[in-house]
């Protein structure tokens, strides 16, 4: 039978808006429920390496020893600069289990950003599989898999006394997340183990995470705030199964790995969902896979395609959002023909307030900006009082001097209670997933003063897909490939513009404010690429290289390709080469892996290499 989500409508008081959402059953501490999964069921998968319940709940015990005499305990803060792997799932319980919190250093993050994460946050501990971010804080080495891989038929290897989680108070730090800053800086997000237990009781009552037993991509990056919707899962009995960096990025495998692998849920952003939904196939593993589509807007035209995919019984997708301050997810809609995309109702840890520009709630149909309050609203930011005062704020319809968090987000008030998503009343966007502040990439462009004065936006490329890009008023006349260089060293991969665009002026609107929606759209001159060369001086030569050239031209909307240009000098990033190998497939007959574009990104050589695929 398949889950629905409670439709909240206009004749019942306690669904609308502004009013107080029924209670969500009390959570269950989350190391508590997992200490009662049987120890032979298998909690993680990670390539070759297989982990039971017992298995990870006696490597945890012993990581949490190691934390503990090393100081480690309640509000402690252990910094995670590990790979997706089986030694990260153990380490993040190993860290729960002796009380402390975690916080996520992705290692594929550039250096500056992650010794920035560790310094900021004053973490106690840095656990490294590789050159810790930072020199200034002790460093553990990983904790070694206790065996490396188990049987997953044995019996449990350790007795259930062994493994004591230190006990906690419910409002005590569980994890610290960062995300990108208004300021210029990253901000680090504080949630209570009571949140993070409240999400997964949240999901499981909306019927999302509904099926026994299920398996659980762990899909997203250990330092986006969706990771944590996906391990809370293993506390409940499902097991995790871990996607590796090639082939969350390619989805040829990732549709692969679904059906290997026996999904029966994964976390998806819109902009991968759109290349992996008619991968899918109706024969691997339990069908239907649920889809958790969010991190973004998701389009019409989408919506459509994976309510026709739903109907077929292939998938089942909720529409899920929520702001990192939220615990993860505030509210969800599944996704079906006939509508127009929304983010459904809110969930039932939260209370929902959508507020005019005088406070007052609108009414159905009205537009507003989206505040939420409950159990599931954060800490604070760490170590940013007054930032924190300015967002979390007093909640004034509960009456017991709880907050509420204003997102920015403006939302329309639709019948039953469900919001439709308008966009953002601030500088902030998402993109691939990921929230992007852009004044801190405007101020990242500044840094050295070359560049005088920088605007950022966002706004779609030839193919309709999202892309950011910098307008840039300079005195002198700027190296655009350098400075995208410099900026790689500073900011994550997902905030470095895919297009320069230098400017004498910026327009302005009648008061005075940069006009950005009449900045000049970006011309391919706009975006840096490899030395200039005029066309015919670097032609392409042959059929393959001039067949590339054409589908490069294409996906990035450039009028000359040569074949010493490189995809991601020109404006390349992670989506436009899974869209790049999938026209490949379609115009050339041949499949290339996404990796492929990242080994070979000269037109040349990506030639050469399809050729000897041929």
């Amino acid at each position: 039978m398949t889950a629905v989500l409670p439709e909240r409508t206009a004749a019942d008081p306690a669904f609308g808006p502004g009013t107080p959402v029924p209670a969500a059953p009390p959570a269950e501490d989350l190391l508590a429920r997992l200490a009662r999964v049987p120890g032979d069921r298998v909690a993680v998968v990670a390539g070759d390496t297989s982990l039971t319940f017992g298995g990870l709940r006696a490597a945890a015990a012993a990581f949490a020893a190691r934390l503990t005499a090393a100081g480690a305990g309640p509000e402690a803060l252990v910094a995670l600069h590990l790979s997706r792997g089986a030694e990260l799932v153990v380490a993040l319980i190993g860290t729960l289990t002796a009380g402390a919190a975690y916080l996520p250093v992705d290692p594929k993050l550039p250096a500056e950003r992650r010794r920035y994460l560790v310094s900021d946050s004053a973490a106690t501990l840095v656990v490294s599989d590789g050159e810790p971010p930072t020199a200034d804080v002790p460093v553990l080495a990983p904790p070694a898999l206790a065996p490396p891989a188990l049987d997953v038929a044995a019996p449990a290897v350790v007795a259930a006394t062994a493994y004591r989680p230190a006990p906690v108070p419910a409002g005590g730090l569980a994890y610290v997340i960062y995300t990108s800053g208004s300021t210029g800086v990253p901000k680090g997000v504080e949630i209570s183990r009571a949140a993070a237990a409240a999400l997964l009781a949240e999901l499981e009552s909306a019927g999302i995470a509904a099926t026994d037993g299920g398996r659980v991509g762990w899909n997203a990056s250990p330092s986006f705030d969706a990771s944590v919707q996906q391990w809370v899962r293993i506390c409940r009995g499902d097991t995790l199964v871990m996607i590796d960096d090639e082939t969350r990025g390619d989805p040829a495998l990732l549709a692969a790995l679904v059906d290997d692998q026996r999904l029966t849920d994964l976390d998806i952003t819109p902009s991968h969902a759109d290349a992996l939904l008619e991968l899918v196939s109706e024969r691997g593993g339990p069908r239907p896979l649920t889809l958790l589509i969010g991190g973004e807007a998701i389009s019409p035209s989408l919506w459509e395609r994976v309510a026709r995919r739903s109907a077929a019984g292939v998938v089942r997708a909720v529409n899920l959002y929520g702001p990192t301050e939220c615990t993860v997810d505030a509210t969800a809609g599944w996704i079906t023909a006939g509508e127009a995309p929304h983010i459904g109702s809110v969930l039932p840890g939260l209370r929902m307030r959508l507020l005019d520009e005088k406070l007052s709630e609108v009414a159905e149909g009205g537009e507003g900006e989206l505040y939420l309050a409950g159990a599931r609203v954060g800490r604070g930011y760490r170590g940013r009082p007054t930032l924190t005062a300015e967002r979390f704020v007093a909640d004034p319809v509960a009456g017991d001097g709880g907050r509420m968090y204003r997102t920015g987000d403006r939302c329309r008030l639709l019948p039953g209670g469900r919001l439709a998503y308008l966009g953002r009343a601030d500088g902030q966007v998402k993109l691939r997933g990921h929230r992007v502040e852009l004044p801190e990439i405007e101020a990242a462009l500044t840094v050295g003063g070359r560049v005088t004065e920088a605007v950022v936006v966002l706004r779609e490329d030839v193919n309709g897909a999202p892309g950011l890009v910098a307008y840039l008023r300079s005195a002198e006349e700027l190296d655009l490939a350098a400075l995208r260089e410099e900026l790689a060293v500073r900011l994550p991969a997902y905030m470095v513009p895919s297009a320069f665009v230098p400017v004498t002026a910026f327009p302005t609107t009648p008061n005075g404010k940069v006009d950005r929606a009449a900045l000049p759209a970006p011309a391919a001159a706009a975006v840096p690429a490899d030395e200039a060369a005029a066309p015919g001086d670097d032609a392409p030569q042959g059929r393959v290289e001039e067949l590339i050239a054409g589908v490069w031209a294409t996906v990035l909307g450039a009028p000359h390709i040569g074949r010493e240009d490189n995809f991601f000098k020109l404006g390349g990033h992670s989506l436009l080469a899974i869209k790049l190998v999938s026209r490949v497939r379609t115009e050339l007959g041949v499949s290339v892996p996404v990796r492929a574009i990242y080994s070979n990104p000269r037109l040349r050589d990506l030639a050469a290499h399809i050729e000897s695929l041929a």
